[in-house]
Parts: C-alpha cells; sequence; structure tokens
C-alpha cells in the first residue's frame, strides 16, 4: 500500500517501490501542494506524471517530507528524510529541531513548519515511519520547559464540591438533590465555586499531554540520548505535582488562552494536536503500527529555523529573522545579520547543488541581489547606500567531518560565481546511520 522514496528523487518509479501502473492514469499528473503561508506560496510535495518516452511513471520531490495518499485508500507515498542518496546516513530532522529550539525566541517560527491533513484518511505506517509524533513532542517539551522557567501561571478556575455543612459560591440544585437528599445527607450541599491556583484547565491540558509524552518517550529511538526522561522531566514534573490531568474531550476542544502568556498559546495548540495525534487513547502511544493523518513537514523550513540557532549561538539579538526583524520593502530574506564588521543578508537554500565547487542557482542570486538594493535594508543594517552589501548563502554540507563553526568571515569563505559580494558556506547537518 505505502510507497517510500527518499526526499530530493527526481526519476523514474521502480517496480519494486512504485508498482502502481494499473492504478494510475498516464493522462493525468498526481501531486499536492503545501502552502507556505510566510511566504505566501505553494511549492510542490511530491508530484507523479507520465514518462512518454519509458511509458513509465517518473517523481519528482523536493524538500519535503511525510506520508499521502496518492489514490485515497488505496495507494501512498511516504517521503523519508535523507538528504544525500549516496549514503546510508539519514538526515536527523529532530536534532536539527533540538538545536534550534535552544532559543525559545526561534518556537514562535515553526507555525508553518508541518502540515496536518486532519481530514482525510489514517495511513497505517510502523513506529519506525512516524515523522510526526516526534516533532510534535520535541517542540511540546521544549516550550513546556520554558513555560516552568518563567513560572507556571496560576489563575481562577471552576471547581465543583459535595461540601459537608457548608455552602459557597453557587449551589447546584439537581446534583445536591441527586447526590444528597435523596441518599439522605441532608448536610451536604453540592456547590461550584472559583478557587484560584495551578489546577486551571490550560495547565491540567498540560500535564495531560505530558502524560502521554512521557508514555511515548522510550519508544522513539533517536531521543535516548538526549537523556529526556531523566533531564527535561525532572525539570517540568515537580512544577505540575499539584495539577491533575483530569480533562474531557469536550473542555480539549474547546479551550482558550490568554494574550498575555503566548507560550501557553502554542503549547496548548501543541497539547490538542498530540492528544488528538494519539487518539485521546494513552495505549496508543505504545502500538507498533500506528495510523497517522497524511502530513507533510517543510524540511526547508526546518533547515532555515537550524540555521537560525546556529547564528543566534554566535551573534545573538545582532540575528534578525522573520516577517517582523527582516522584511523588506518588496521581499522577505532569510537573516540579517547587524553586528558592525560583519553586516550582510544571508539565505538559507536547502539544496545539495552549493557543495559542488563553482555550482550555484542564478534564481537565488537574483533574489538576494534585489534584496540588496531595498532601501530598507540600507537602514536596517546601517549602512550608506553607496555601498555593496555582503550576501550570504548558507547550504547543507555533505561533508559531515568537517568542524561546525558559522562565525561569519567573508575573507575566508568560498566565492559564488563571478559575483562581487557573494560568498557561501555549508554547515554539518547531523545525521542518523540507518541499519
Amino acid at each position: 500500500m505505502i510507497s517510500v522514496i527518499q526526499e530530493h528523487y527526481n526519476g523514474l518509479a521502480s517496480k519494486r517501490d512504485f508498482n502502481f501502473e494499473d492504478k494510475l492514469s498516464f493522462e493525468q499528473d498526481y501531486f499536492y501542494q503545501f502552502t507556505r503561508k510566510y511566504r505566501n506560496e505553494k511549492v510542490d510535495c511530491f508530484r507523479i506524471h507520465s514518462d512518454a518516452v519509458n511509458k513509465k511513471h517518473a517523481i519528482s520531490n523536493s524538500y519535503f517530507i511525510g506520508v499521502d495518499w496518492i489514490i485515497e485508500k488505496e495507494k501512498a507515498i511516504y517521503i523519508e528524510p535523507k538528504l544525500n542518496k549516496n549514503s546510508k546516513e539519514q538526515t536527523d530532522y529532530l536534532k536539527m529541531l533540538f538545536s534550534a529550539l535552544k532559543h525559545p525566541e526561534v518556537a514562535k517560527h515553526t507555525d508553518d513548519l508541518f502540515e496536518i491533513k486532519w481530514d482525510k484518511s489514517p495511513i497505517p505506517i510502523s513506529q519506525e515511519q512516524d515523522l510526526l509524533s516526534p516533532l510534535l513532542v520535541v517542540q511540546y517539551l521544549r516550550l513546556v520547559k520554558e513555560i516552568v522557567r518563567k513560572g507556571v501561571k496560576k489563575s481562577y478556575y471552576k471547581v465543583e464540591n459535595n461540601l459537608y455543612a457548608k455552602v459557597k459560591g453557587k449551589v447546584l440544585v439537581s446534583q445536591t438533590i441527586k447526590q444528597n437528599l435523596v441518599k439522605n445527607k441532608p448536610l451536604h450541599t453540592y456547590c461550584s465555586y472559583d478557587e484560584f491556583g495551578l489546577n486551571s484547565l490550560e495547565n491540567r491540558l498540560l500535564k495531560k499531554a505530558l502524560v502521554f509524552v512521557q508514555r511515548y518517550l522510550p519508544t522513539i529511538k533517536n531521543l535516548q540520548n538526549e537523556k529526556y526522561n531523566t533531564e527535561i522531566f525532572n525539570y517540568i514534573n515537580p512544577a505540575f505535582e499539584f495539577v491533575t490531568d483530569e480533562v474531557n474531550l469536550h473542555d480539549v476542544k474547546h479551550t482558550k488562552t490568554n494574550v498575555f502568556y503566548k507560550e501557553y498559546e502554542e503549547a496548548i495548540k501543541l497539547a490538542k494536536l498530540i492528544l488528538k495525534r494519539f487518539g485521546y487513547n494513552i495505549s496508543n502511544t505504545q502500538q507498533k503500527t500506528i495510523q497517522t493523518p497524511p502530513f507533510w513537514i517543510d524540511m526547508s523550513k526546518l533547515f532555515e529555523l537550524y540555521v537560525l540557532g546556529l547564528l543566534k549561538d554566535t551573534y545573538g539579538s545582532h540575528t534578525l529573522y522573520g516577517g517582523t526583524e527582516a522584511k523588506l520593502s518588496y521581499g522577505l530574506p532569510d537573516y540579517l545579520i547587524t553586528k558592525e564588521g560583519v553586516k550582510c543578508i544571508a539565505d538559507a537554500k536547502y539544496k545539495t547543488l552549493y557543495n559542488e565547487k563553482g555550482q550555484y542557482d542564478i534564481d537565488n542570486i537574483r533574489q538576494l541581489s534585489a534584496y540588496a538594493r531595498d532601501k530598507k535594508v540600507f537602514s536596517k543594517l546601517d549602512i550608506d547606500e553607496k555601498e555593496i552589501i555582503d550576501c550570504l548563502i548558507i547550504y547543507p554540507l555533505n561533508d559531515q567531518s568537517s568542524i561546525l563553526d558559522l562565525k561569519i568571515d567573508f575573507e575566508c569563505f568560498e566565492e559564488v560565481g563571478s559575483f562581487v559580494g557573494f560568498k557561501k558556506i555549508g554547515v554539518p547537518i547531523p545525521i542518523i546511520n540507518k541499519t
């Protein structure tokens, strides 16, 4: 039912992996497009089309990983993370996310990192093929850790109790009759009232998701070295000691957040996704074969966030990213580096092309050249309009033996073609040896 392919594949469909000639028409293209809202564009996750010469189907995909239906309930496609096709090593997308989320401010840029198609039929896959759940879990734990670091919020919340010999708040007449008067407990009164503390609905929802996550973590092989069970949970758990995990399905679907607690808004959103992902049943966290909704993860966006984390490691607040920080009059570069001596425009390009000496994508050059002529960039970088602004392309390095150092030094970086002020640097990405 599921055909497996690697990211960045472009070629004919092999019969071993794609035995669907009897199901797909040669006159029709099969594809799905991911909407990247932060750039206002649609890009192909995969495309299957006919090769008239070979009379076979050809497949092309770029920088998305995930699983989706080609023909609903009949044929599915699964794209695994693997940047280097000539290696048995697989891109460790979780460690890339770990690295990026070391900086709490990066979390607010993860909105368009993935897409889940809840309205489509679920697809059965093995737990090893589940790319979505670990991604949700890693983001969630990082956000909850940040919440705990700042302090779990207290608030007023509704409580219903059967009180003895006293009345508090509002008397619940029907429940008092059912639970007390009918059972000959005349001194008891069922009441509803407000309490102030940690056991609010929001915190109970976070605690509920943490219980699911704690059961699920040991099943993720490449998270064992991160020592999440001992390090993050030892840090998080004490803060939720007096919070229960009693949340019903209706409460989960209708939870609202306070705009003054931005980390709560994103954490609650992820908590709901995690509970929905496991069907609100904790036993599903231990299944070897799971039912997953179709989903796509944008590896290009993940690489952007990974590089953002590396740049912030070196330049901190001098690294500008995103619509509110780096937006120009006519474009949105990935990064602006504002530190004196290294001021430049930088773009992350998730392409292996730049590993080859002398190779480049002319559209990338044109794109950065346009940014470098925008009047707003001169203002943001505090550079005279008569100067040439340096442009830097950052790409994933095939050679994993290199030492990672993203300190910007235009004197040492490799030139791009014969363009003035254009340089490139490759950064190693984390890998897993796939056996």
